[in-house]
Order: structure tokens, then C-alpha cells, then sequence
């Protein structure tokens, strides 16, 4: 992959485009942003990683308040630091419009688990509300407010009811919500 656009070749651009919800023309937008997040140095790896200092620095993640999550869950590093190339795609795919709900709230779903335990707990509920609302003193919830917001998210998700949810019961309460698909997007 070199600094422009013309070094995708039409195979690679064909595959990505086979395996991605992303068109032609948006797969190159893609691939110049990518490189404009490179370092000079970089830009002549055979397969670079763009920092996650970079990233977040995109205006589409600035003010996103799991831009670090997002990164997080997409990055392919064991470190989970940082995108290549393939990775920023794979984001942008799930963000896209016309990727699926299942896609779509698989994502999510990843995203909100911040402990990566393949389940929804209180804690990590709590940390997906203070997200939400701002962590500074005046949109915090109370200790009892959050509490009972909990509580009830639990009441309305957690079908099988062990105090967690789990992917399926998290996707059963995103497909009932119409405006979920043309929410959770990102276009560059």
C-alpha cells in the first residue's frame, strides 16, 4: 500500500469491495484518509498501522464518546493499538449504511462490553450511560439514579435473567429499535 489511492490495484480494490459493505469510490476515499494518518515514515511499510493518537483525531471519531472503543475493538494488534489499512475498512463497513442490523449491533455490542467478556454487566452498563451523559458533575447520574437505570435496562434486556446481557438478548433489543441502523454510522 503506498501514499495514494492509485497503489490499491483494481484486484485488491475488487476484493475489498467483495468483502466490505463499502463501495469503489468510498474504499478510496478510505484509503487516502488512511494515508493522510501516516507518518511520512510509515507510509512505505508494506502493511502500516495507523496510531490510535491519529484516529481519533478524525473529525467523524472526535466527538464520538467510544472513539477509543471503537478503535479498541477494530484494531487487529494484540496490543489493540492502532488500525492498518484493512482494519480502518472493516470499521467504516460496520458504519456504513448499508451494512446489516446483525452486523451493525454485533459492533455495538463489542463496543459496549468494555471488560471484553462477551456479556453486558452492571459495570459495564454504568460506563455505557456515563458515556452518554458526560462524565462531569452536572450530567452524572446519581449513585441511586444509576441504580435504577440499571435496573430497568436489565428488566427490559436480560430475557434469561442472570443479570447480564449477552449478545442474542442484546440484538432482540436493538431490533426493535427503528432509528439503531441510521444512528450508528460514520461516513467520511
Amino acid at each position: 500500500m503506498g501514499a495514494t489511492a492509485s497503489h490499491l490495484g483494481k484486484d485488491l480494490l475488487s476484493e475489498y469491495q467483495e468483502l466490505t459493505f463499502l463501495t469503489k469510490q468510498e474504499i478510496l476515499l478510505a484509503h487516502k484518509r488512511f494515508t493522510e494518518l501516516l507518518s511520512r515514515e510509515d507510509k512505505n511499510l508494506p502493511d502500516p498501522r495507523a496510531p490510535t493518537e491519529a484516529i481519533l483525531t478524525l473529525p467523524e471519531l472526535k466527538s464520538n464518546p467510544f472513539r477509543e472503543r471503537i478503535v479498541r475493538v477494530f484494531s487487529t494488534s494484540e496490543s489493540r493499538d492502532g488500525l492498518t489499512f484493512e482494519d480502518f475498512l472493516d470499521l467504516l463497513s460496520a458504519f456504513s449504511d448499508s451494512a446489516t442490523l446483525e452486523i451493525k449491533s454485533h459492533y455495538a455490542f463489542r463496543i459496549f462490553d468494555f471488560d471484553d467478556d462477551g456479556t453486558l454487566d452492571e459495570h459495564d452498563l454504568e460506563k455505557l450511560v456515563n458515556c452518554l451523559t458526560g462524565e462531569t458533575g452536572d450530567t452524572r447520574l446519581t449513585p441511586d439514579e444509576m441504580k435504577q437505570l440499571i435496573s430497568n435496562i436489565l428488566e427490559e434486556s436480560d430475557i434469561d435473567k442472570d443479570g447480564t446481557v449477552n449478545l442474542s438478548e442484546f440484538q432482540h433489543v436493538i431490533s426493535r429499535s427503528p432509528d439503531f441502523v441510521s444512528s450508528f454510522k460514520i461516513v467520511l
